[in-house]
């Protein structure tokens, strides 16, 4: 039997204006790993034949959390901090935003212990993208995702028998 294309959600569109800009903002900023400039905004508002968000059911469509950046200093690893925050990242995601269906974010390659971190949560292995980061040697980064469920978004590490 075939498989079946996944069904498409009804989608409105709306004109980005000041009152919803701040909601671009955000969206950007959990999507793109790049610090838009006020610029680019004020730019967006100038045009706005051209820029539009996307809605399923009056809320802003972002089906995907993207993971910009969750660092821990040195001195702190394996205490517990870094856990603390993605899994308060993951029940927020899984209580206010049930819409958004996946998590991903990149690794620098040569970052074994936060590919591993985020694999004792379920995060799978994805593509390796060359020259992902442009200041970094090695420059190559890893894509890792994580399919959210709000049962199991906010379970934790998967359990190894070590403690983060």
């Amino acid at each position: 039997m075939a498989d079946q294309p996944p069904s498409r959600l009804p989608i409105t569109f709306g004109t980005v204006t000041d009152k919803n800009i701040e909601q671009l903002k955000v969206l950007n900023r959990a999507i793109f790993p790049i610090n838009y400039p006020e610029r680019m905004y004020k730019d967006v508002l100038a045009y706005t034949d051209v820029t539009h968000l996307a809605y399923h059911n009056d809320v802003l469509a972002a089906p995907k959390l993207y993971i910009l950046t969750l660092g821990v200093l040195a001195p702190y690893r394996g205490l517990g901090a870094g856990t603390a925050l993605l899994e308060r990242c993951l029940a927020h995601v899984a209580s206010q935003l049930p819409e958004v269906q996946q998590a991903v974010l990149h690794v620098q390659t040569n970052n074994e212990e936060a590919i591993r971190f985020y694999q004792r949560f379920g995060f799978e292995l994805g593509e390796t993208i060359a020259g992902y980061y442009k200041r970094l040697d090695p420059p190559d980064a890893v894509l890792l995702t994580k399919e959210l469920r709000a049962s199991s978004a906010a379970a934790g590490p998967h359990t190894n028998g070590s403690a983060s």
